[in-house]
């Protein structure tokens, strides 16, 4: 039946959509998921809102185009794109937007090829997997490599672009990746640029959010810290993000298993010296932080030889 044929009065309960589709469970989810970020929630709160909105202007005959739900995710590694990529998945296929509600993650490595006639069969392989779900597609702009006349990556946007368009209704693609270097290849690409509607910028952590963050994992973990590594802790963060290749939450989790790994070897030490107590195992102490090499200045955990990827 057309819009035109339906009458102005035709009742929606949007409250009843919205939560028959249990939207709210994985916004939730998100919230309980991720310290901080409140402009990302709110821009995938507005995302629901309007799929949400949709759905029921369909359901009343109000023809419309379906809305671009391509993405961009941009920030430094660790604020938490991932995880938001698999809770959008998951509200699109609770919507009705995609079949499976999956995600695919790939990078430059899983789409391009290294010679003629490779590249499209294996971006397709790609996007086959993806269908019906969300393609993550991590440090994106390394498909694009203009200095390079023989690099195939051009070859793998032409047909991300074409899928993008003919399979809209049944695959989301996000592109991730710092957003310098991402609008630099947005600009390179004005096809690809006019398909991504949905434009999300993922801040650093501060660092009270990133103690915060600490003592979340530390929670999920069955550890604690001491008082005195709570304070030492908060220190060892604020020397953290001021050195190279800082990245946010990944770092913390990092740090976290390290003084795990102390912790373990300074309960080992003392094992003849009596029997520990529960609250010995669930405790981080100051000492199993300041070890760190980052309170001399240097990187822990980096092996100077590998490359840094986002």
């Amino acid at each position: 039946m057309g819009s035109s044929e339906q009458p102005d009065s035709t009742p929606v309960n949007l409250q009843a959509a919205y939560e028959g589709a249990e939207v709210q469970e994985v916004l939730d989810q998100l919230d309980q998921e991720l310290i901080g970020l409140q402009p990302v929630k709110t821009r995938i709160r507005e995302i629901a809102a309007l799929l949400v909105v949709d759905r029921a202007r369909k359901q009343v005959g109000l023809s419309t185009t379906a809305p671009s739900l391509h993405m961009s995710f941009t920030g430094r590694p660790g604020t938490g794109k991932t995880t938001v990529a698999a809770r959008m998945s998951q509200i699109l296929h609770k919507l009705g937007y995609v079949r499976k509600g999956h995600v695919v993650t790939a990078t430059r490595d899983d789409l391009v090829g290294q010679y003629i006639g490779h590249t499209a069969p294996k971006t397709r392989e790609m996007l086959k997997k993806a269908m019906g779900g969300v393609l993550f597609i991590d440090e994106a702009y390394y498909l694009y490599r203009p200095e390079n006349e023989r690099d195939y990556g051009a070859e793998a946007i032409e047909i991300l672009l074409q899928v993008m368009e003919n399979n809209r209704d049944d695959l989301v693609v996000i592109f991730a990746g710092y957003k310098e270097r991402m609008d630099v290849f947005y600009q390179s690409n004005p096809g690809l640029s006019s398909r991504v509607a949905n434009h999300i910028d993922f801040p650093d952590y501060t660092a009270q959010e990133l103690l915060a963050i600490a003592r979340l994992i530390l929670a999920e973990e069955n550890y604690r810290f001491s008082e005195e590594a709570l304070s030492a802790f908060g220190d060892y963060i604020q020397r953290r993000m001021q050195l190279p290749f800082f990245a946010n939450a990944r770092s913390i989790r990092n740090a976290i298993d390290r003084a795990r790994m102390r912790q373990a070897n300074r309960l080992f030490n003392r094992m003849h010296s009596g029997e520990l107590t529960k609250l010995d195992l669930m405790t981080i102490e100051a000492d199993d932080i300041t070890a760190s090499r980052v309170f001399s200045g240097e990187v822990e955990g980096l092996d100077p030889s590998e490359p840094i990827t986002g």
